[in-house]
C-alpha cells in the first residue's frame, strides 16, 4: 500500500465496528475526514500512528438527547462529552432550541445567564456563529416547540388558534429548511401543555413532508404514561413522521408495573409499520427544575409572575396546599437539590432536601418554596423515582438508544459552576461500563445503541459505522478501565478510559488529553 495513504493507522484493536457484532482485531486506516480501510494494514504505512492494543476500537458514540446547542457556542470543546467518548450530540431536545429565537421566545434560564461569542437568532446565523467557535464533535438541533410556539403567541396558557398553527407550522419549515433535525416537544412544562393533539400533528406533518424526526417529552412519565405514549403515536400515525419518545422512563413507585403495557403498546406499533424508537440514560434518578412540581396554574406566566405568587401570603399557601394534597411525606425522601443560585442555598447543592429542611426547621415542601423563591427559579431538582429493574429492561430493548439528556459541562470556566446530575459526565460510559460488566446487553449490542442505531434514526449518513467510506469519527477505550466517575455529590468528574478520539479525522484525544485540535461539524 502506498505510504501516504493514510494519516493515521489505529493497529491492534479490537474493532466494535457499531452493527451489534462482538469484536475483531483489526487495524483501522484514516484518510482525510474518512476511514479508508479496515483490516490488516500490517504493509501499510502512515503519517502517524496509534497502538490500539487492548483497547476497543469503535465508532464515535452519539448523545441522541442533549441541551448542549447554547452551550457548544461558549464551551465549544464539548469535555464533558468528548472525554465519554461521544463524537455527535443531537440537541434542541424537549421543546426548546437555541434557534430560531424571534421575538416572544425566552430561552431557558441557564442558557440565558452565559455570555456568548456573538448574537443570532435564525437557525443558518446560529450554524454559521457555531462554524466559527470550532466545536469538537458534530452536532444536529431539532427545532424546539417551545421556541416557534412563543413567536406566534407568546407564552399564553391555551390552546393554539388554527391560523396560529399555520404560522407556527411556517415558522418550522423555515427552520427546516436552515437545517433543523426535526422537531422536539416538552409536553410536561408550560405553555406547551396547553398545546392539543392538532396542533402537534400539524407540526408533525411539517419535519415528516422534509424527511426529519419527532422527538417528545412527553405529557406524562408517570400517571398517565401509558395515553401519553399513544398521544404520541398517534402523532406519528397522523403524520408519518419517525418518532423519537425522549428518556423513556416509569415515573413514581405507583407507576413501576406499567413498563410492560408501554414496552407492549410500542412493539405493537413497530409491528404496524410505525417509525418509534426512543431513548433512555441509565440512571433511576431525572433532573430538571425544581419548579416543575409547582400546580399547573401556579407555573404559568414566565418567571415574574411565578415568583410574584411565591411572594405573596395567600398565594403562596394555596400552592403550599394544592403541592401537599398530591404528595404525600414519602415523595420528599427522594427529592435532592442540584444547581442552586443564591449562595446561602449553595451547601445544599447536591444533598437531599431533607437536610435543608432539618437545618431551615421547615417541612421540606416548605423547604422547596424557599429554594424556589431565594433562587429566582433557578433551583435544580434530582428526582429519585425509578425502578432500576425496569431501567435496565427499557435499555435492552433493541430499539432503545442512549441519551444523556445533559448539556455539556466542564470542570473549569463558564460551565463548572453548576450542580449537574453526573449523567453530564458519566452516561456513556456507565452504560458500556455495565455491558462490559456483563449486566446488560453484550458489549456488540451496547455499542450499537450508542452508534449505528442512533444514525440510522436521525439519518445521520456515513456515521453510527466503522467501514471504509464512513467519516473518521472513532472512540478507542480500555475496557479494563473505561468507566464513569461522575456522582451525585461530585458530579464534575470526566469517565476514565478514553485513550483516543477522532472526530471527522481530527485527532481530539490522545493518550487520554485533549489535544486541542477540533473537527467538529453541524450535520445538516
Amino acid at each position: 500500500m502506498n505510504s501516504d495513504r493514510f494519516d493515521w493507522i489505529l493497529r491492534g484493536g479490537t474493532v466494535v465496528d457499531g452493527l451489534g457484532g462482538e469484536g475483531a482485531r483489526a487495524d483501522v486506516g484514516i484518510a482525510g475526514d474518512r476511514i479508508a480501510a479496515v483490516g490488516d494494514l500490517a504493509q501499510a504505512q502512515a503519517a502517524n500512528e496509534f497502538d490500539a492494543t487492548g483497547r476497543l476500537v469503535c465508532p464515535g458514540f452519539i448523545d441522541v438527547h442533549t441541551h448542549s446547542d447554547a452551550y457548544l457556542l461558549i464551551e465549544p470543546g464539548a469535555p464533558s462529552k468528548i472525554r465519554q467518548g461521544v463524537t455527535t450530540e443531537i440537541t434542541g431536545n424537549c421543546g426548546a432550541s437555541a434557534a430560531p429565537r424571534w421575538p416572544g421566545y425566552t430561552m431557558p434560564s441557564d442558557w440565558l445567564e452565559q455570555k456568548y461569542p456573538g448574537d443570532w437568532h435564525s437557525v443558518a446565523e446560529y450554524r454559521d456563529l457555531l462554524a466559527t467557535q470550532k466545536p469538537a464533535v458534530n452536532s444536529a438541533m431539532l427545532i424546539g416547540h417551545r421556541a416557534i410556539r412563543a413567536a406566534v403567541m407568546g407564552i399564553e396558557p391555551r390552546a393554539a388558534t388554527r391560523d396560529e398553527v399555520a404560522q407556527m407550522a411556517k415558522l418550522l419549515e423555515a427552520a427546516l429548511d436552515e437545517g433543523g433535525a426535526g422537531l422536539s416537544t416538552g409536553l410536561v412544562y408550560a405553555p406547551a401543555m396547553f398545546a392539543q393533539p392538532e396542533e402537534i400533528q400539524a407540526l408533525a406533518k411539517v419535519a415528516a413532508r422534509r424527511g426529519g424526526l419527532y422527538a417528545t417529552h412527553m405529557r406524562s412519565e408517570g400517571g398517565k404514561l401509558l395515553e401519553a405514549i399513544e398521544e404520541a403515536l398517534d402523532v406519528a400515525r397522523a403524520s408519518g413522521v419517525r418518532l423519537q419518545i425522549s428518556h423513556l422512563k416509569t415515573a413514581g413507585r405507583a407507576n413501576w408495573h406499567k413498563l410492560d403495557a408501554a414496552l407492549e403498546k410500542i412493539r405493537a406499533a413497530r409491528q404496524a409499520g410505525v417509525e418509534v424508537s426512543s431513548d433512555r440514560y441509565p440512571y433511576t434518578a431525572s433532573c430538571t427544575d425544581l419548579d416543575v412540581i409547582l400546580p399547573t396554574w401556579a407555573a404559568q406566566g414566565g418567571r415574574a409572575a411565578i415568583l410574584a405568587r411565591l411572594r405573596d401570603p395567600a398565594e403562596r399557601a394555596k400552592i403550599r396546599a394544592d403541592m401537599a394534597a398530591v404528595r404525600d411525606e414519602q415523595y420528599w425522601n427522594n427529592v435532592w437539590i442540584g444547581s442552586v443560585r443564591h449562595p446561602d442555598n449553595a451547601p445544599f447543592a447536591g444533598r437531599p432536601i431533607l437536610q435543608a429542611a432539618e437545618a431551615w426547621k421547615l417541612h421540606p415542601l416548605d423547604a422547596a418554596l424557599r429554594f424556589m423563591e431565594t433562587d429566582e427559579l433557578f433551583t435544580g431538582g434530582i428526582f429519585f423515582g425509578m425502578s432500576e429493574e425496569n431501567m435496565w429492561r427499557i435499555l435492552s430493548e433493541p430499539w432503545v438508544m442512549i441519551g444523556s439528556d445533559a448539556s455539556i459541562r466542564a470542570p473549569q470556566g463558564p460551565l463548572s459552576h453548576d450542580h449537574p446530575h453526573p449523567r453530564a459526565y458519566g452516561t456513556f460510559g456507565r452504560f458500556l461500563r455495565a455491558a462490559l460488566d456483563g449486566k446488560t446487553v453484550g458489549v456488540g449490542e451496547a455499542v450499537r445503541k450508542m452508534t449505528s442505531l442512533p444514525a440510522e434514526q436521525f439519518r445521520l449518513n456515513g456515521r453510527g459505522v466503522l467501514r471504509a467510506g464512513a467519516f473518521a469519527d472513532v472512540v478507542a477505550l480500555d475496557p479494563k478501565t473505561f468507566r464513569d466517575a461522575a456522582t451525585y455529590e461530585k458530579p464534575h468528574q470526566f469517565c476514565e478510559g478514553v485513550s483516543a478520539t477522532w472526530v471527522n479525522g481530527v485527532s481530539t484525544i490522545r493518550a487520554g488529553q485533549e489535544t486541542g485540535a477540533r473537527g467538529g461539524r453541524y450535520l445538516g
